[in-house]
């Protein structure tokens, strides 16, 4: 599990979602803060300031087809002849149900079919028009023979002989040039998937016409089938702002296209993406999730060891650790590395393996890893940190069952570690088993009362659970038990913010942030910052404060990546856009997963398309600040 804090928030079910894995108490990660949010308020969220669109993952897909069928159902069990009639009753109501579902495809103003009559089909009389004899007819008759041809091709596109539609609509386009004609032209190659085609016709139709949404819905669905997927974003969007957000098939196809476009760039990213540790925030909040232990025999401070021996260089890593800074880290993992380049190792070997897998594991080197892990329970069965590790792993990878055997065979080799407990209730914790969760944090807590982080955790899960009094309690024994740990603080104002009790939780991180400076000056915990910069926000709206708090978090610690995004979304608040791209971007850059370099991803690309609508549709920029002041401006939670 991820050094990043498993979320109090009670707003949404927390569900396996390897990106957001933890091995820490809660404070809301940003982007499960801003999930809730985006699902609360779904139009809002692409008005306020501009777009702040959220991938949901799970869209509905825009172009679906409907496989439904209707058939006529008989009163009875017996198997009966149907009859011809009954045969062209059910043709008929499937005909109708066919036609209700058709999609966005069709040509605009298609009129409806009348009975035949012994009149003539106006289509036998057609106008004959050409580039060279349309010039030379007036106005009015142009216009006539436009409707006349459009009608045509109408009655042609719903006979489905789509090319002599084309050819009509091409000839009402010769009479006058109008955007439903194109549009219409453009139903009929949308038709025969000449997506090219679409594109040319829907832009010409838009140039007539800048705000027909019809007209960009097909060219975003062109632009998909062309695997332009930037453009069909930038489509969808003004079509969405143009409908004020009240086409739910249009959101949900940004939404769609949203991931597509950062699914694209995050592989980019992963591929060429420097393999390093992620900030010290992270590093520290992931190795303070074990219990703290004596250094192995021999390898303290006062042990004869040469520094260019393997065993000098595990020392060195150890003591590097303790620092708790990137420097420090860094230092660490190097120190790791050579210890196994020299061996030499005796029985301190096994324990290695494990250092190096961790900080490998901290890297995203997932699969070197997990072989040094193995490595590890190989040598010494018995290092039961190396189970818990290989099992967090798992579980970061998706691989449920591959967890829970390891947290089995921690067990067989010391079952009475509360390190196991601790561990696999944060396994239930994510999968939402919460009352599976509470007994292994309590049973944690039996083991050892002196671990601070499985009292929070207990008090965050009875959060989860609805038990509010109970978990109120837990932290106020907290704070009364480690009133020196700034962590209880941090956390407790959480669950305050949640509530809306702004004064007390902000009181909460004060305190955080004091003890913090007292006892860590050099490498604080950012997270208390971070906190009180979004109660702040929530509260008051005070975003210059708001902002000072998030930089002066980034001062302390730059690859926050916490502190990146919440600062990101503040400036997109503020209506700052090309800021927070700057910080989305950052963002992304500073993740560690696929997934979590995804979401960063969305939240940047649907930025930059709120640059490019509001450079591209000027009109819609000062429609989108007016929704926005419809709306409000909800708070990030």
């Amino acid at each position: 599990m991820s050094a990043e804090p498993i979320p109090i928030s009670t707003a949404r079910t927390t569900a396996l979602d390897t990106s957001s894995l933890s091995s820490e108490p809660s404070s809301l990660p940003l982007w499960d803060r801003l999930s809730t949010w985006a699902s609360e308020n779904k139009a809002v969220v692409y008005t306020i300031a501009g777009i702040a669109v959220v991938v949901t993952g799970a869209g509905v897909l825009y172009y679906r087809s409907d496989s439904r069928t209707t058939s006529p159902q008989s009163g009875s069990d017996e198997k009966t002849r149907v009859s011809k009639k009954d045969r062209r009753k059910a043709k008929k109501e499937k005909d109708k149900e066919q036609t209700q579902t058709q999609n966005k495809s069709e040509p605009d103003q298609i009129p409806k079919q009348k009975p035949p009559t012994v009149e003539s089909d106006p289509s036998e009389d057609l106008p004959q028009v050409d580039p060279s004899t349309v010039e030379s007819l007036p106005d009015q008759e142009r216009k006539e023979y436009a409707t006349k041809l459009k009608f045509a091709g109408n009655k042609a596109y719903g006979d489905k002989s789509y090319n002599e539609a084309i050819n009509l609509y091409g000839k009402a386009i010769l009479c006058k040039p109008d955007p439903i004609f194109y549009s219409n032209r453009a139903a009929c190659y949308n038709a025969l998937g000449n997506w090219d085609k679409v594109v040319e016709d829907t832009t010409a139709a838009l140039a007539l016409d800048s705000e027909y949404v019809k007209a960009l819905n097909r060219r975003a669905n062109a632009y998909e089938h062309l695997e332009k997927f930037s453009e069909a974003l930038l489509d969808y969007t003004a079509s969405c702002i143009i409908d004020g957000f009240r086409n739910d098939q249009s959101a949900q196809s940004v939404e769609r296209l949203l991931k597509k476009v950062a699914e694209a760039k995050g592989k980019a990213i992963l591929e060429g993406k420097e393999k390093r540790l992620p900030s010290p925030t992270f590093v520290t909040n992931y190795l303070q999730s074990f219990r703290p232990r004596p250094r192995p025999e021999g390898l303290d401070d006062d042990a004869d060891l040469d520094e260019g021996s393997g065993k000098g260089q595990l020392r060195a890593g150890l003591a590097a650790m303790e620092k708790k800074t990137s420097e420090g880290y860094d230092a660490a993992s190097a120190a790791f590395n050579k210890a196994l380049e020299l061996r030499d190792l005796g029985d301190h070997e096994s324990f290695a393996y494990n250092m190096r897998g961790t900080f490998r594991y901290l890297r995203s080197e997932n699969a070197d890893a997990l072989k040094d892990l193995d490595k590890s329970i190989e040598l010494q069965p018995t290092l039961v940190q190396s189970y818990i590790k290989r099992a967090s792993m798992h579980l970061e990878l998706g691989n449920r069952d591959g967890a829970a055997e390891d947290f089995e065979k921690a067990m067989e080799q010391k079952q009475e570690d509360p390190d196991i407990y601790y561990h696999r209730a944060q396994l239930h914790f994510i999968l939402a088993e919460f009352a599976e969760a509470a007994k292994d944090y309590q049973k944690s807590i039996d083991l050892d009362r002196d671990f601070i982080f499985s009292h929070i955790q207990l008090g965050v899960t009875q959060y989860k659970m609805g038990s509010i009094a109970s978990s109120m309690a837990t932290f106020r024994r907290c704070i009364k038990n480690f009133d020196k740990m700034p962590d209880v603080y941090n956390y407790y104002g959480e669950l305050l913010l949640d509530q809306q009790k702004y004064s007390e939780a902000i009181e909460r991180f004060e305190t955080a942030i004091e003890l913090e400076k007292q006892s860590k000056p050099l490498c604080m915990n950012v997270l208390p910052l971070i906190n009180k910069a979004l109660a702040l926000f929530q509260w008051k709206q005070d975003f210059p404060e708001a902002e000072k708090l998030c930089q002066k978090a980034l001062i302390i610690d730059p690859e926050c990546d916490i502190a990146v995004a919440t600062m990101a979304q503040l400036l997109l608040q503020q209506g700052k856009v090309t800021d927070a791209l700057k910080y989305f971007e950052r963002a992304a850059e500073l993740s560690r997963t696929e997934g979590e370099i995804v979401n960063a991803l969305s939240y940047a690309e649907a930025t930059r398309t709120q640059l490019e609508v509001q450079e591209k549709y000027p009109q819609l920029a000062s429609r989108l600040q007016g929704m926005g002041g419809q709306f409000g401006a909800p708070g990030m939670r």
